[in-house]
């Protein structure tokens, strides 16, 4: 291969995997080099990320390349959001650095209500509540923990910092800084007010860059480790702005999923909506590509499957786990969004419990258990396609499904039947796409949004259901 490539290295909760990208013809090839695991671990009562650990994981996968595939001229990193890294002013870490998972932000938002009102925070920030936002995870540092923010200089983003790592660059990116509830929706940057009244250190809050800012080269420790020297730029950094980047969408009325640990489900808009009704659906407006908004909900997504499959499906593969759905006959379905599926002991022993607390048998199997979250979420799905229209005017024609959970087909059909739209599945690997994709229109190989768009929709076979 002789193409000029680009490395993207896409980060989730449960995963990692360095995916190589570059044009042959107008269209973009994708290669993936490294996969690697990834997740939460308990270190001294908390859950914890292991960020050497991690580190480690993405200086592996790019010495990967330069043994086996081209040495590519640009890395961007993407990771899920609002979890952070705290630095001193020599750069050193302060204080470990604890997941969204962790029980520390029990009570938190009550704490920022004291200090801002809930309907004020909204109408300021747009940011859809969630226990693990970053304001409320500063918030329990501030109240139990504050000698960390008292020796911290910085504060950046988890992708921030492994772009730190690599090139030495304190540089925080607009999408992911999104996500924490600090930056004012109208004026995309933070919100020094917010910050202020919750009693947060300003110094913290470094200068926001746009998705595609191109950083610096790899640091002396980095080209060793590696073999080799390229540019870091900063991609879209929030995964779910990568994964809505690489949307081809069917018909500008058509409303997005982005598929995996969390559904990720909304539109895309050009201004936000911070109205006191969209506080009360609970739909975020988080940063986009080229400052447009993802007005969208988290819904709890794959992560209850992912969690039964581990628990209670050892062994079982992806198309045996979907034969297993469909030959069930369960009929009970659950709200996906309960506290309890959040980070429960035992995810099974939860969806059981929801099944009998809503008056259904208990369901008997894995396969009973899929089928009932499958179809229960779809009907999440439904409730957010009414909520999205009634909030912004408009009349949806079809539903596309990006990421991992694309490849559901048994979820993509009752998502189609239960909302009574059309279903377009693909692509995959939409979030490292939209990181490629980031890259190459920094480097002028793409000449913006709409051409990066109309390139994926000629590159990837997308699968239609209809209901």
């Amino acid at each position: 291969m002789d193409k000029q490539a680009h490395l993207a290295i896409d980060i989730g909760a449960s995963s990692g995997r360095h995916i190589l990208g570059w044009l042959d013809g107008g269209i973009i090839r994708l290669e993936e080099v490294y996969r690697f695991w990834n997740g939460m671990e308990q270190m001294d009562g908390q859950l914890c990320w292991d960020v050497d650990k991690l580190f480690g994981e993405i200086l592996k996968g790019m010495e990967i390349c330069a043994k086996s595939w081209p040495i590519p001229i640009s890395v961007g990193i993407d990771t899920w959001g609002v979890d952070f890294v705290l630095l001193d002013a020599e750069g050193k870490r302060v204080g470990p650095v604890v997941a969204y998972r962790d029980s520390r932000t029990e009570g938190m938002d009550l704490e920022v209500g004291k200090c801002i009102p809930e309907q004020e925070l909204y109408a300021r920030t747009g940011i859809q509540k969630m226990p693990f936002n970053t304001i409320f995870q500063l918030m329990a540092l501030k109240i139990n923990a504050p000698h960390y923010l008292s020796e911290a200089a910085h504060m950046l983003l988890m992708p921030d910092y492994l772009h730190y790592r690599l090139c030495g660059s304190m540089n925080t990116e607009y999408t992911i800084a999104s996500t924490t509830g600090l930056i004012g929706a109208a004026s995309k940057t933070w919100d020094s007010e917010v910050i202020a009244r919750c009693g947060f250190p300003q110094s913290l809050f470094g200068k926001i860059e746009p998705p595609g800012t191109i950083a610096e080269g790899l640091t002396d420790e980095a080209k060793r480790a590696v073999g080799y020297d390229c540019t870091v730029v900063m991609p879209t950094s929030h995964d779910t702005a990568s994964a809505f980047l690489a949307i081809p969408a069917k018909s500008d009325n058509s409303v997005y999923i982005s598929s995996g640990t969390w559904s990720l489900m909304g539109v895309e808009l050009l201004e936000p909506i911070t109205s006191e009704a969209s506080r009360m659906a609970n739909i975020t407006n988080e940063g986009g590509y080229q400052y447009r908004y993802r007005y969208l909900k988290n819904i709890m997504g794959l992560w209850i499957l992912q969690s039964l499959q581990r628990e209670i499906g050892e062994g079982v593969g992806y198309a045996e786990l979907e034969a297993m759905t469909r030959a069930s006959e369960y009929d009970g379905i659950v709200d996906v969004d309960e506290d309890r599926f959040y980070a429960p002991d035992n995810m099974a022993d939860a969806v059981r419990g929801a099944c009998l607390d809503g008056g259904y048998d208990e369901p008997r199997n894995l396969g009973d258990m899929a089928r009932c979250v499958c179809r229960s979420l779809a009907i999440s799905y439904s409730k957010t396609v009414n909520e999205l229209q009634a909030l912004t005017g408009r009349r949806f024609d079809s539903i596309n499904i990006i990421g991992g959970g694309s490849e559901n087909a048994y979820l993509n059909e009752v998502t189609a039947q239960t909302c009574g739209l059309p279903v377009y599945a693909g692509p995959t690997e939409a979030t490292a796409l939209g990181n490629i994709v980031s890259q190459m229109i920094a480097y002028g190989e793409l000449s913006g949004l709409e051409e990066a768009r109309q390139t994926i929709h000629r590159s990837f076979s997308i699968r239609e259901i209809q209901p």
